[in-house]
């Protein structure tokens, strides 16, 4: 039994393309169990080639009509990262303001970015007037190019960990201020904001759960039959 589930599955000669070994089974929820949301990292700086090849590896995830409607901007020079580190100041400062009490006081003690330490940041757009997949799969529902860019960066999320790197999906920005700022076409929608390095410590328990913010519940409560 591995984290919880029998092993009843079908035997190797019902499975077509390569047989994963239970051993593999366990890793892969281990990598599950052990990605996480980082907002503290370490400065040292990530190899070139292996940020190269984790980069490649983006191109695995799928994508409606195999559109691969994701497109990556670096983010290296000082003056971009300041900019966005400032609007990152404001939208924070206006978030803070929605809450009271005590939620107001944890909020304000969260490290809600890794900006300042994270030695790769990466935006993360969709092109929204992409052409390639020639419309299959979103004639009905356009959103799913969305879908493909956020698959695009689990898929990197999980690849950065298994190479002992962490990445924090920075959310609290102003989308159309990070837009005007990064994206080379007014095509492209924001849909994250990635600061990429080596953690500063590791856990299996979400740091929001941690110091008590949002605990994860039962998955029960989420999947239903009819």
């Amino acid at each position: 039994m591995i984290g919880g589930v029998c092993g009843d599955r079908m035997t190797d000669k019902h499975l077509i393309g390569p047989v994963f070994s239970d051993g593999f089974r366990a890793e892969l929820e281990s990598l599950l169990r052990w990605r996480r949301d980082v907002r503290h990292f370490r400065r040292d700086p990530v190899d070139e080639h292996l940020l190269d090849y984790l980069l490649g590896l983006v191109d695995l995830a799928p994508s409606v009509g195999n559109s691969q409607p994701w497109r990556i901007v670096r983010v290296e020079s000082e003056a971009a990262r300041e900019a966005v580190r400032a609007n990152f100041e404001t939208v924070n400062a206006r978030a803070l303001e929605g809450y009271e009490g005590e939620d107001a006081a944890l909020y304000a003690r969260l490290k809600l970015a890794g900006l300042d330490d994270a030695p790769v940041h990466l935006a993360v757009f969709v092109e929204e007037a992409c052409s390639q997949g020639r419309g299959l799969g979103r004639q009905t529902m356009p959103e799913m190019l969305h879908y493909s860019a956020v698959s695009a960066i689990h898929t990197l999320w999980l690849a950065a960990r298994a190479h002992g790197l962490g990445i924090g999906w920075v959310s609290i920005l102003d989308p159309a201020a990070i837009k005007a700022l990064l994206a080379r076409a007014p095509s492209w929608r924001l849909i994250g904001y990635l600061c990429l390095g080596y953690p500063q410590d590791a856990n299996v328990v979400p740091e929001l759960a941690r110091v008590g913010w949002q605990a994860k519940t039962d998955p029960s409560a989420r999947i239903f039959v009819k």
